[in-house]
């Protein structure tokens, strides 16, 4: 084949879920519950699934513990002004540096940041069915207009 014939290769286009790896399901869900409010998108022997909108987190049961370092994830919030005490009241470990990440009890490193802030968007018919108005700040604003994305 030469050049102009290959298939293009597939372009990321989003994120549709991740999983994380838990000790025990209703306990997982239990400390997620006192951080965050959310809706369970459905359960089965050893899986959970938290509702993201068009998205979510899958919570998969395993008895292999482990610990992030540097992997994780950013999980995008309305309102971030609570997390810290909620986090620890939870249980969960509050990591030092300039965000706020935390480990929950089995490891799992999450970066928490605000809908606001940042870069990343929904959809406008999945934001009103998720029940969210949210604003974004000039500078995130900014951000997008440079790549072409403004809303």
């Amino acid at each position: 084949m030469t050049e102009t014939t290959q298939p293009s290769r597939p372009r990321l286009v989003g994120i549709n879920h991740i999983a994380l790896e838990v000790g025990n399901i209703d306990e997982a869900l239990d400390f997620y519950r006192k951080i965050f409010d959310f809706t369970l998108r459905g359960k089965r022997a050893g899986n959970a699934f938290i509702e993201l909108g068009d998205q979510f987190i899958n919570l998969v049961e395993t008895s292999a513990p482990h610990e992030d370092h540097r992997r994780h994830f950013g999980l995008v919030v309305d309102d971030r002004s609570s997390v810290r005490s909620r986090v620890e009241a939870a249980g969960g470990r509050l990591l030092p540096g300039p965000f706020l990440d935390f480990l929950d009890p089995w490891g799992n490193r999450v970066e928490v940041v605000e809908y606001g802030d940042i870069q990343f968007t929904k959809a406008p018919h999945v934001m009103r069915a998720m029940g969210f108005e949210l604003e974004k700040t000039e500078k995130a604003l900014g951000e997008l207009a440079d790549k072409g994305m403004a809303p």
